[in-house]
């Protein structure tokens, strides 16, 4: 029998276990069933918190498909209440190591909980060699792909995982499935991508819908907001600091909304 604790962020939600006090073997078919709606859990992934030489806790992520990514900032966020709800850790500052290296968690705690948690995310990386994408750009920005009857125009960003983010006109009625789906493994790519398809507001709001790799459309995305705050920012369409509107349709067919602010500076931080 596997303990384990079912969280979410902002809507990103995963399945949470303490890889410190247990046994997890195959981790990635257990994250293919888990993450199952109707037959499993019903999840975007498994997330399991290990032991660490380097850090206080050490994050290991996988999508819904069983492949394992380097980092997830709504992901960590829980991680964060996870381990000092469950009495892991009595630090309200915490450094948890990912395959995008040790981030750095600061508590907001009221009553012996934490009620929201601020993740460093890292200063974003923009040579294309280490997001990756194939091009000579640097910063990648313009980088035009075709799919279907449509080009995108790319702006490409990592935050330890790789990033997309295109401008449509229209977020609402946008088929995030139809053109998604495909752009996450465009040949630019070698290691697929995140692809993020965005609505400029004005210079300080923007609406953004995400297609997860590995995941297919997810409600939220830390690491994908940040990664749109830079790449408008990069092509002069929003100042630093920046409200993310997160949509998503949900099986009515209606738009759920939640939203994230992030500040584009020398680092980018996940604040909600």
């Amino acid at each position: 029998m596997i303990k384990f604790t079912k969280m979410h962020g902002l809507g990103n939600d995963y399945v949470y276990i303490d890889a410190i006090n247990q046994t997890i073997e195959n981790e990635s078919s257990l994250a293919q069933f888990v993450s199952k709606r109707h037959f499993g859990i019903g999840s975007d992934g498994l997330i399991l918190i290990c032991k660490s030489d380097v850090a206080d806790f050490k994050m290991r992520m996988f999508n819904s498909d069983g492949s394992e990514a380097e980092m997830c900032g709504n992901g960590i966020r829980c991680v964060g209440k996870f381990v000092y709800d469950k009495g892991l850790t009595n630090k309200t500052t915490v450094a948890i190591e990912t395959l995008a290296g040790i981030k750095t968690l600061k508590f907001n705690t009221k009553d012996g909980k934490v009620e929201t948690v601020r993740v460093d995310m890292g200063e974003p990386i923009l040579d294309p060699e280490k997001i990756p994408v194939m091009a000579i750009e640097n910063p990648v920005q313009n980088l035009k792909v075709k799919v279907l009857e449509k080009e995108f125009k790319l702006t490409c960003v990592s935050m330890g995982n790789p990033h997309a983010v295109t401008v449509v006109e229209d977020t609402k009625d946008f088929d995030v499935h139809k053109y998604g789906k495909i752009l996450e493994v465009a040949s630019v790519f070698p290691n697929k991508s995140n692809i993020e398809f965005v609505e400029i507001e004005d210079k300080e709001h923007i609406k953004m819908r995400v297609w997860e790799r590995g995941s297919g459309e997810t409600l939220a995305c830390g690491t994908g907001a940040c990664a749109v705050a830079v790449a408008c920012h990069l092509d002069g369409l929003t100042n630093r600091h920046v409200y993310i509107e997160l949509l998503r349709r949900n099986i009515r067919n209606r738009m759920e909304q939640r939203r994230q602010s992030c500040i584009y500076d020398r680092t980018c931080c996940n604040c909600i």
